[in-house]
């Protein structure tokens, strides 16, 4: 897919501001404590702050220069549900790092990927789309449009 951005919004590599052109990287980890799409955005918009949100995490990821920009995604029930734009990373008071995301929530296309500890690393050629509102499939059971999609039907 080839980006097409107005000339004003031009810039030199290294100085650029458009977040979705600048990474390729993103991160996937486990929405702990949220059963569903709905408590996931229901502890985003609890824990959100000035169109903020924090995550922490032990240790600062070796790649995270590539992940400024990119997207955490949230693992519900083995299945990529939604994401939310990585802004930056800064230095917790503990000694660990806090992962500053967007407070705003983006439903993909519901995705088999299995549960682990921590955060995976994600290239974007493996992640999920958004969920196109028009196409029906955010109605479907999360099961069911997993299930869909391992069968490569939707």
């Amino acid at each position: 897919m080839i980006a097409i951005f107005p000339a004003d919004r031009l810039e030199p590599a290294g100085y650029g501001h458009d977040l979705d052109a600048m990474s390729t990287l993103h991160l996937t980890r486990v929405a702990f404590g949220a059963a569903d799409l709905s408590m996931l955005t229901a502890n985003i918009a609890v824990r959100s702050q000035n169109g903020e949100v924090r995550f922490t995490t032990r240790n600062r990821p070796r790649r995270a220069a590539e992940l400024v920009g990119g997207y955490l995604h949230f693992i519900i029930r083995h299945t990529l549900v939604a994401r939310a734009q990585i802004l930056r990373f800064d230095a917790a008071e503990d000694g660990r790092i806090d992962i500053i995301c967007s407070g705003l929530l983006e439903q993909v296309v519901p995705t088999a990927r299995r549960a682990h500890q921590g955060w995976r690393y994600l290239e974007s050629t493996d992640a999920p789309p958004l969920l196109d509102e028009e196409s029906g499939i955010g109605a479907l059971p999360p099961q069911l449009a997993r299930e869909l999609s391992n069968l490569a039907l939707i």
